[in-house]
């Protein structure tokens, strides 16, 4: 179980000195039932805590019809062609895989830049951006760039075999260090065994053919009140440490020049 030390104090103290949202990625292996209810039981918690949260969902490709982080990027778009904020969740969600791309290609044709210091202006008054893109994008357009990326995986044998090659990827293609996080029901002693015989499977692999240690963590999601499960909470309260990844010198001046006058993705609190 996610380790009860971890309070809410300590993740306010961490979070009432930050001037920049907080970074938070979710890889994906193709497993929405075992990602999801992660993804948005954590972006409940936050809600509950009183922080704003916007999901960058990278597995959707942005268009006409559902405009993301590619009109946002663009602040000569009109305003009739900017995505807007959801009406049905306390968090906002945006379609980003052509965003992303456009932000990891600008990153890499400019030296010493980091991709996310443009999420980090455009979202300013956000406290936490939620980055959640395919295990093999991230690996690829993001190598090296110190994100931790949440890999959620369940005790379902397909579900196993995608996690695995999932941090396959991100550790080997990516060299990004991956946290598993096994969710399980506290309350069933075959789900906490099968978890844990879970994330040894997978640190075993990791070590014995990879050569890599990684990080595992089992997260009760039982929730018997309209709150979001404890666990997760603090899960949560954990996640808010992490700040936007950046190179030392980063220059984004034209990032920063072309969003400045784009009011869209910016929330008042």
């Amino acid at each position: 179980m996610l380790d009860a030390c971890v309070t809410q104090g300590a993740g306010l103290q961490g979070l009432s000195t930050q001037a920049a949202p907080r970074l938070v990625v979710m890889a994906s292996h193709d497993d929405r039932p075992s990602e999801l209810p992660l993804l948005w039981s954590l972006c409940s918690a936050w809600s509950e805590l009183g922080y704003f949260a916007v999901v960058l969902d990278a597995t959707q490709s942005e268009s006409a019809n559902n405009p993301g982080l590619q009109q946002l990027l663009a602040p000569s778009s009109r305003p009739e062609d900017m995505p807007h904020e959801a009406m049905d969740t306390v968090w906002s969600i945006y379609p980003a895989a052509i965003g992303l791309h456009q932000l990891c290609a600008a990153s890499q044709d400019r030296e010493n830049t980091a991709p996310f210091e443009a999420l980090e202006q455009l979202f300013q008054h956000y406290d936490v951006v939620v980055l959640y893109a395919n295990a093999g994008v991230l690996a690829a357009n993001l190598p090296d760039s110190r994100i931790e990326p949440l890999l959620a995986v369940s005790t379902n044998g397909r579900s196993v075999l995608t996690a695995y090659q999932a941090m396959k990827q991100l550790l080997l293609n990516g060299r990004l260090q991956p946290t598993i996080v096994s969710m399980v029901d506290a309350s069933d002693q075959s789900s906490l065994a099968s978890a844990r015989n879970l994330n040894k499977s997978l640190q075993g692999c990791a070590m014995n053919f990879l050569g890599r240690q990684i990080t595992t963590l089992s997260v009760d999601m039982r929730q018997d009140d309209e709150e979001a499960p404890r666990d997760v909470n603090r899960l949560a309260l954990r996640l808010l440490e992490n700040e936007m990844p950046r190179q030392p010198d980063a220059s984004m001046s034209a990032w920063r020049q072309a969003t400045s006058d784009n009011d869209i993705g910016k929330r008042s609190h």
